[in-house]
């Protein structure tokens, strides 16, 4: 195991560095990509969305200088509203488009003419 620096020696190295060795820069590649997505969903809809980085560090051997590191990307793009219809219930108790205590209105053909056109 390496031995570790006194707090006051520490360097930390910084996060985008890491970021863009990740995966081969796939990581980093994705999470801009994503980025560029939810920012053009979230202008178009005037919703919010999310886009989440998981970073998973575990041991690959007793002495721990070797790391494991695996990353998940979650992105929650905001959908436009759907339209929304008004429906009644029959008596059977099935949705319809007609209100089925609105009595129907008798029809009769209109004559195609203009009125003072005979």
């Amino acid at each position: 195991m390496t031995e570790r620096l006194d707090e006051n020696d520490r360097q930390v190295r910084p996060f985008a560095a890491w970021l863009q060795e990740q995966a081969r820069g796939k990581t980093h590649r994705e999470l801009s990509d994503a980025l560029h997505d939810l920012v053009a969903k979230v202008r178009a809809t005037g919703k919010k969305g999310t886009l989440i980085l998981k970073v998973v560090v575990e041991p690959l051997d007793h002495d721990g200088d070797a790391m494991k590191v695996t990353d998940a990307i979650e992105l929650k793009l905001p959908e436009h509203d759907r339209p929304a219809s008004v429906a009644f219930v029959d008596h059977a108790g099935n949705l319809t488009r007609k209100d089925p205590k609105q009595p129907e209105l008798p029809l009769r053909r209109v004559d195609d003419q203009k009125a003072g056109n005979a």
